[in-house]
């Protein structure tokens, strides 16, 4: 008998009503005992109220090994569709520990796909909320087929829409390379896990015991593997990042961030640039203090605070336009490039590149870290990777040498002869090939080795390399510096070099890509 259109509808409704349960009022209390939302509720918090659109509701697995066909949810463990963020089109999956540990299946990652495609296809940024067990090993080799499925779309977008990770719960396996290749990975404190290997296959392997925590939490993250740009005090705070961050970067790769209302420097700002720097060379300062007090409103969102902190990277907005920052921090290791910092700062300038986001590169910068461990683990390399973004970056690119600029490492913070586009000197900048005392030590050798006190002769002849390179004039008489600057300058230079680059045009020779030393 046919049913009626109030029974059509009925059934409808039953169905809706399933797929907002998930895996159940019990195991949704279970992931709130660990500290953890649901799915549903981290999409509530994210997205704008009543914005989710959702896609796939009702797909159910069709596997039938292992007891499977007797565990068919509806929408299978994972949630997807789109929504908005600031009235801004974004595609989002959040996976449902809640339904057979969030595992991923053929139906699941399907969906995933989908989302994924209509991204690229819409132009618009992919955010994915993991929270899962990994492979669902019932249904083998489809699930491994799945995760793949994933990757090459995660490979695909890269440098297209913007890509966002949040590790909300366990993330294993081959689950980590999703995240890996996407643009930001956020992680909670004490929820959230990333490892390839986990502690019991360690413990059985290596003879290593260590805690989920200890091996892929997110303090581990984000200072000592780097795998995480943010770590983040709980889920909450977690997705009000990612909100924050999606408020400097466009929809795609053919968009510009949009402008916002100029909003002043912090009070007294002037003053306190022009006194930042201290008499002594060898003496320390913020890096991140001179940021604060150059853009707007002192908002400077740090990305990898916690990781190779010799080297600063993060966004902010100058003039009310969005920018992205690289800066040496004097403050640690005298501002050092380190394998750390230059991977940390070369993969962020691509990221900046790849969405037209202009880059600003403040440089206190002694050289590169020396010591065996360095060259054994291939800081040549490494610090060739930093060099290369930056060449290659076409974006508006604005430097500013507050004091040191040493050596190689001169070249590769963003100077004139790669592509600097406005290269800026304040008063104490030191545009050198090294250090006074070492140079002295190597020009003057036999003169201060004849000498009758060979320590005051260094002093001498260290004192006569200083006076001569130890200023940035030689450098702006050669048109490498286009202006020296008082502190207090830099700012209104800033908004005014970004407004004049507002609509560069710059590409680099034709070919399929490039190869980056990787």
């Amino acid at each position: 008998m046919t049913q009626s259109k109030p029974e059509k509808f009925e059934k409808l409704n039953q169905l809706r009503e399933e797929a907002l349960k998930q895996g159940g009022d019990k195991r949704i209390e279970a992931q709130h005992k660990k500290g953890k939302l649901s799915a549903r509720e981290r999409l509530d918090l994210l997205l704008d109220k009543g914005s989710f659109q959702e896609i796939g509701a009702l797909v159910k697995h069709s596997s039938t090994n292992f007891g499977l066909e007797s565990q068919r949810y509806l929408g299978d463990g994972v949630i997807t569709g789109y929504g908005t963020i600031a009235g801004r089109t974004v595609y989002v999956f959040s996976q449902d520990f809640t339904v057979l540990g969030g595992s991923l299946s053929k139906a699941n990652a399907e969906k995933i796909c989908k989302i994924m495609d209509m991204a690229m296809q819409n132009g618009c940024p992919v955010i994915g909320l993991n929270d899962s067990g990994g492979a669902r090993i019932q249904e083998g080799v489809e699930s491994l087929g799945g995760y793949a499925d994933i990757f090459l779309r995660n490979t695909l977008a890269s440098g297209v829409v913007p890509q966002i990770s949040a590790i909300m719960g366990p993330c294993a396996g081959g689950a980590v390379y999703s995240p890996a290749i996407t643009d930001f990975i956020l992680m909670a404190n004490h929820t959230s896990y990333m490892f390839v290997t986990g502690p019991n296959v360690l413990k059985t392997v290596t003879h290593e015991d260590v805690t989920q925590e200890e091996l892929g939490g997110a303090e581990t993250h984000s200072s000592k593997s780097g795998v995480a740009h943010l770590c983040c005090e709980n889920e909450i705070d977690l997705l009000e990042n990612i909100k924050r961050l999606l408020e400097y970067i466009p929809q795609n790769c053919e968009e510009k961030p949009f402008n916002s209302n100029v909003v002043e420097a912090v009070d007294g700002a002037e003053e306190k640039l022009d006194e930042i720097i201290p008499d002594s060379s060898s003496k320390p300062y913020s890096m991140k203090e001179v940021i604060e007090l150059i853009v707007d409103g002192g908002e400077f969102f740090e990305i990898q605070g916690n990781y190779s902190e010799n080297i600063r990277i993060g966004f902010a907005r100058i003039g009310g336009r969005s920018i992205g920052i690289v800066a040496n921090e004097p403050a640690v290791l005298a501002g050092v490039l380190s394998i750390n910092a230059s991977r940390k700062a070369a993969r962020f300038v691509r990221f900046c590149d790849c969405f037209n986001i202009p880059l600003l590169v403040c440089v206190d910068v002694p050289g590169f870290l020396p010591g065996t461990d360095q060259e054994w683990d291939g800081i040549i390399i490494h610090g060739a990777k930093l060099l290369y973004a930056l060449a290659e970056a076409t974006v508006p690119k604005v430097t500013v040498i507050t004091r040191k600029a040493y050596g190689g490492a001169y070249d590769v913070m963003n100077s004139k002869h790669i592509r600097g586009d406005m290269n800026f000197a304040w008063p104490t900048a030191e545009i050198a090939v090294m250090g006074s005392k070492g140079a002295a030590e190597i020009i003057f050798r036999k003169e201060i080795a004849a000498a009758d006190d060979p320590k005051i002769a260094l002093e001498d002849k260290s004192k006569d390399y200083e006076d001569t390179f130890a200023n940035p004039y030689l450098a702006a008489e050669k048109g490498y510096i286009d202006e020296v600057i008082y502190p207090r300058e830099t700012r209104q230079r800033l908004i005014r070099a970004f407004d004049m680059l507002k609509h560069k045009v710059d590409t680099n020779p034709r070919k399929k890509h490039g190869n980056i030393p990787l």
